[in-house]
């Protein structure tokens, strides 16, 4: 049985809630929910408070966490919803480390054609975040792209099966959307 297939029916146990079923869970997504995390920590400064081992831990406990369990219908769209946590929690910690110190000037920033993540200190994140917000409020759709390409590190065949959108849609979205988020965040 592949992975793919195993993580799957795994998820709907959880669902079920048969009991264990977030242990045998774990062993399976770790590698990948590292890989998201190790290549979001790449682009970094050093000395960062949060590692990549940290993050995962805390994604993980986030997503299987009783209250805030979702209904998983594909192991894509729980690395969906993983990619989602991994964005909540390094927001939450940028805008912990910002409130401790306030009056930067903005800088521009651009968002490149990369998957991979950029290299964004604790304010730029926090600038990003704000703007992904105000993008989800007129285009859903191009906000989720953003967040499973630059937060969860999905390649645009990635996003696109979690998305149901086809690669030339992706392409016109990505592009839009980096153009939108430039402008909100030169201003």
């Amino acid at each position: 049985m592949s992975d793919k297939r195993e993580i799957t029916q795994i998820l709907k146990a959880i669902r079920e809630g048969k009991q264990n079923s977030s242990d045998e869970l774990f062993p399976l997504v770790y590698a990948e929910l590292r890989k998201l995390a190790v290549a979001r920590f790449r682009h970094e400064r050093p000395g960062q408070t949060l590692q990549p081992t940290a993050l995962v831990h805390e994604v993980y406990l986030r997503l299987i966490a009783k209250e805030d369990q979702q209904d998983w219908g594909s192991t894509a769209h729980f690395f969906a919803a993983a990619a989602n946590a991994m964005r909540r929690i390094l927001i939450e910690n940028a805008r912990k480390k910002q409130s401790l110190k306030r009056g930067r000037d903005l800088v521009r920033v651009e968002l490149d054609g990369s998957e991979k993540a950029l290299d964004f200190d604790d304010d730029h994140l926090v600038q990003l975040d704000d703007a992904l917000v105000k993008l989800a409020e007129e285009n859903p759709i191009q906000a989720k792209l953003i967040e499973l390409r630059f937060f969860g590190g999905m390649t645009i065949e990635q996003s696109c099966e979690i998305l149901k959108i086809s690669r030339a849609t992706s392409a016109r979205y990505w592009n839009h959307a980096r153009a939108w988020l430039f402008l909100q965040l030169s201003n």
